[in-house]
């Protein structure tokens, strides 16, 4: 953003020089990257002055040149002049030795002392078209002044030199973006008073013209403003306001056009000016279209609109104009127009920067309206830019200004504690400098205690709605230089934080299976409609759709992280990488049903994907297929790692496995692991197993301890002692662990299946299980008769509540 001092001057009373106020700048938030000077004219005029010629001769050894001495205020000097309407007398604009000459053609070049055929030449008396201030060359400029001699050239001219800040603003500071609202700041930090524009005399001519308005999407237009002027006429800009415009980067185009744009850049409203002739029917429509409307843009291209953009249409509901970002090349102003319908508006923020990014254009109106502009600025800009406009181009302002504004934006009531700015300050400051700083940032006080202060906020700030956002201010213009660096450095904040850190608990998460050797992917939300119609559990009519789709591949969002995770893994195994161990935190959407259900749901969770082989076979190992007994492994660390021990184990019947396991408890399923169905793989063309596992990451969350406890090495040794038992084939190892724990609660200290046997030697419906089991006494060394009793009584617990027989 290109801030001018000169036009700074306008608001607010500097007196500093421009390193002054840059620094100053820098210091409240409005960083300057850069300081550029701008000249009216290439060079400004630097090192020309006025001289009095004081002696005309011809030149002895040239017809065409004449030997002139010019009185230049310091010295009189010789020059050789070849214009033929050099003479004794004359006031002229001199080029003194060492100014540099920008022509209006060619090159630039530098005044040195020379001979010319012999006689001595101490600089150059002007043409226009050698200074760059026009075309002709019939001769030097002659000057009808009373201005001494010596006098700089620029002053003559009244041209000043001017200093361009340009200024890195950052996203929320669209207060900023204009000299109005820079000057604004600036007033504050210096404690200077900010001039105003007076607009007392802005009047309406007559009832000639009026066109009517309306808007049909108040959501999309906040407020809009407009007003009809008749009777004038385009014509270039006067030389000021072509100067003001070039200064900060803009072309000049008519002055019409520059009106709009100097009130842009003056006050950061946007407005923008209608041929009134082309309005059809006088009445302005403020709507959407429907989807792929043609409309031809101020840069004669065709564009196809979305449904989403808001337009200016006119009583036909033809478009007119991109409200907030691009005019149309019908409806704009040309060298015909003598009147304009005058708009000024406050669009909503989320429909300019969906349409700007839609439409790749990127104005200096989208640039504010995306940033969220002052909704009380409209009128105020409407009749500073009427007024300008009948200064420069004449005319008659034909109607009363129509201001629709059904729902006025009402300013942000915070209250702000003294000890919060103590504490985040990290000095404390006086009451009465607080209250000071605040009026001057028209931060109203609406009441106050001993212990907070509650303010008012006016709704161009869209950046203050906090408390600590309203210390912010403070600081900003108190100035970071004046808090003094104690001995030590601290940092605070007002939020308050989770006892569970999510992001810490994840970070845990994805170091533990890196480690395992699982590799983290990040898939799209966006997902194919096809992928939820083979699942009978999921089914389309639980998706969530898109409203502007790109595609049908990406047409809803995941009810599972299942296919978007087999879709890596196919690409993967398409490039002959088989052997994959991956996870994922992603999030699940879907429709709900019944009655007392939110209409949507997101779910986080965690999945795991397993397939190929555990590792590359080498000359020292034989490469193994990973198992179902891999992923049970590492799911039971992501538990672990959780700090979730009380959970149960138990078979899973789910509609992608082809068998599965669930951990549980109290009916809260946490995890389940499968094999998947072929039917399911098969969709991405995978033709080896994969294993999967899903953690709902929100529960476990709830469920997170991260307490740990450590106990002394047991001093007394362990025993291990094995059973094999026969058993139905619905009898699972989750319920004999079960059994054996409530069975033996002293020294039991674990239990583990090693061998698992289904065959002819057992009987049709049956399978064995050996089962090793160790056994610990914390306090002393167990003896056979304690082992003998207690592997006793777990073995009557087995027969009687398992139905077990012991093989012996």
């Amino acid at each position: 953003m290109n801030i001018s001092l000169n036009w700074l001057k306008e608001f607010v009373r500097i007196e500093k020089t421009h390193e002054e106020v840059s620094n100053a700048l820098t210091a409240i938030g409005l960083e300057v990257e850069t300081v550029e000077s701008y000249d009216p004219i290439k060079g400004g005029l630097r090192g020309l002055v006025l001289g009095e010629v004081k002696t005309c001769q011809k030149h002895p050894n040239a017809d065409k040149l004449t030997c002139t001495r010019v009185d230049i205020g310091s010295e009189i000097v010789p020059i050789v002049c070849g214009a033929p309407n050099v003479a004794a007398g004359q006031k002229v604009i001199v080029a003194t030795v060492g100014a540099t000459l920008h022509p209006t053609s060619g090159e630039a070049f530098t005044i040195k002392k020379a001979k010319i055929r012999g006689e001595e030449s101490q600089g150059m008396i002007c043409a226009e078209d050698e200074i760059g201030l026009g075309t002709s060359h019939d001769g030097i400029m002659v000057l009808e002044t009373t201005l001494p001699n010596g006098t700089p050239a620029a002053q003559y001219f009244e041209m000043t030199e001017d200093s361009v800040f340009v200024i890195g603003l950052t996203p929320n500071r669209i207060d900023a973006a204009s000299h109005f609202g820079t000057a604004r700041d600036l007033a504050a930090a210096w404690e200077l008073d900010l001039c105003r524009h007076d607009l007392s005399a802005f009047k309406v001519d007559n009832q000639n013209r009026k066109i009517a308005i309306e808007v049909k999407n108040p959501e999309a237009c906040v407020r809009y403003a407009g007003l009809t002027m008749t009777g004038v006429k385009v014509a270039p800009s006067p030389e000021w306001l072509q100067q003001r415009l070039k200064a900060i980067g803009l072309s000049p185009i008519n002055n019409l056009v520059d009106a709009t744009n100097y009130v842009l850049h003056e006050l950061g409203q946007p407005l923008h000016a209608f041929d009134a002739d082309k309005i059809t029917g006088n009445k302005v429509i403020v709507r959407t279209l429907a989807h792929d409307t043609p409309f031809v843009t101020l840069d004669k291209q065709t564009r196809k609109l979305h449904a989403n953009d808001l337009m200016i249409c006119d009583a036909n509901e033809k478009p007119m104009c991109i409200a907030g970002v691009f005019g149309g090349a019908e409806s704009g102003v040309s060298a015909s127009t003598n009147a304009i319908f005058l708009e000024s508006a406050c669009f909503s923020s989320t429909y300019v920067r969906r349409t700007s990014q839609f439409h790749g254009l990127k104005t200096d109106a989208s640039f504010r309206f995306e940033r969220g502009t002052d909704p009380n600025m409209p009128v105020f800009a409407l009749k500073r830019a009427a007024m300008l406009i009948k200064q420069l181009a004449g005319g008659e302002i034909s109607s009363e200004i129509t201001d629709i504004y059904p729902n006025p934006v009402q300013p942000f009531e915070i209250e702000v504690k003294y000890k919060h700015i103590d504490r985040l300050i990290g000095k404390k400051l006086e009451k009465q400098t607080i209250k000071s700083i605040l009026n001057r940032l028209e931060i109203n006080i609406l009441a106050e205690s001993e212990e907070s202060i509650k303010v008012s906020v006016p709704p161009y700030r869209v950046d203050v709605q906090r408390e600590a956002d309203v210390i912010e201010e403070i600081l900003r213009i108190y100035g970071f230089a004046q808090v003094e660096i104690g001995s030590y450095l601290k940092s605070d904040y007002l939020a308050e934080f989770p006892e569970v850190d999510r992001f810490k608990i994840v970070r845990g998460l994805t170091e533990m299976l890196a480690g395992l050797g699982f590799s983290e992917m990040i898939t799209n939300s966006l997902t194919k409609p096809s992928y939820s119609a083979s699942l009978q559990m999921l089914g389309n009519e639980r998706d969530v759709e898109i409203a502007n789709k790109l595609s049908n591949d990406l047409g809803v969002m995941r009810q599972t992280l299942i296919f978007s995770g087999l879709e890596v893994l196919a690409y993967n195994i398409n490039r002959r990488q088989k052997d994959l161990k991956l996870f994922e935190f992603g999030k699940t959407y879907q429709k709900t049903e019944g009655e007392g259900l939110e209409k949507y749901v997101e779910r986080e969770k965690l999945a795991i994907f397993l397939t190929g082989n555990r590792q590359a076979e080498t000359w020292q190992s034989r490469s193994e297929p990973l198992r179902f007994a891999d992923m049970a492994d590492a799911v039971s660390k992501v538990l672990a790692k959780m700090g979730i021990k009380d959970f149960e184990q138990q078979e899973l019947d789910f509609e992608p496995f082809q068998y599965g396991l669930a951990w549980t408890n109290k009916k809260t399923e946490w995890a389940k692991i499968g094999l998947l169905k072929k039917t399911v793989t098969a969709q991405l063309d995978i033709k080896q197993e994969v294993f999967y596992a899903e953690l709902d990451l929100e529960t476990l969350l709830k469920r997170y301890n991260p307490t740990r406890t450590f106990t002394e090495i047991p001093k007394f040794p362990s025993v291990r002692r094995d059973l094999s038992l026969v058993l139905d084939k619905a009898v699972s190892y989750e319920s004999l662990k079960k059994i054996a724990f409530q069975t033996e609660k002293n020294f039991l200290e674990r239990i583990n299946v090693f061998d698992v046997y289904e065959g002819d030697k057992v009987g049709e419906g049956k399978k064995s299980y050996s089962l090793s089991f160790v056994l610990q006494d914390l306090n002393a060394t167990l003896t056979d008769q304690v082992i003998e009793k207690t592997m006793t009584k777990l073995m009557n617990a087995f027969e009687t509540q398992a139905g077990a027989v012991i093989r012996k």
